[in-house]
């Protein structure tokens, strides 16, 4: 098994990208990855993701769209989750809509 900060799997992929409500095609842009790799770690269900630059990437696409991954714990199986509340992503929505310098966004 891969150590917690690599560990990701198809399964979890797949999952983070749909509660966002992201194709495969935009989410393998978001993460710098083929469609073709994208759908084959998807397909490859709940293994984990064996190339650890694959893993990298599929990790900083969820992140880019406000996903985190939850590892394996405490006797309970991993998952995904939304970085922000709802409300924040309106606001964060609003403040970018107003204009001004474009930067990568530090929040965490």
């Amino acid at each position: 098994m891969q150590d917690k900060k690599t560990a990701l799997s198809g399964r979890l992929v797949a999952a983070g990208r749909t509660l966002v409500g992201v194709s495969q095609a935009d989410f393998a842009t978001a993460a710098g990855l083929s469609l073709e790799t994208v759908c084959f770690i998807e397909n490859t269900g709940s293994a984990w993701i064996e190339d650890p630059n694959d893993s990298e990437a599929a990790r900083r696409g969820l992140e880019h769209f406000g996903v985190i991954v939850i590892g394996e714990g405490d006797g309970m199986g991993g998952g995904v989750r939304l970085k922000f509340t709802r409300q924040d992503v309106r606001q964060i929505a609003r403040l970018e809509g107003e204009g001004g310098i474009v930067a990568s966004d530090d929040a965490l």
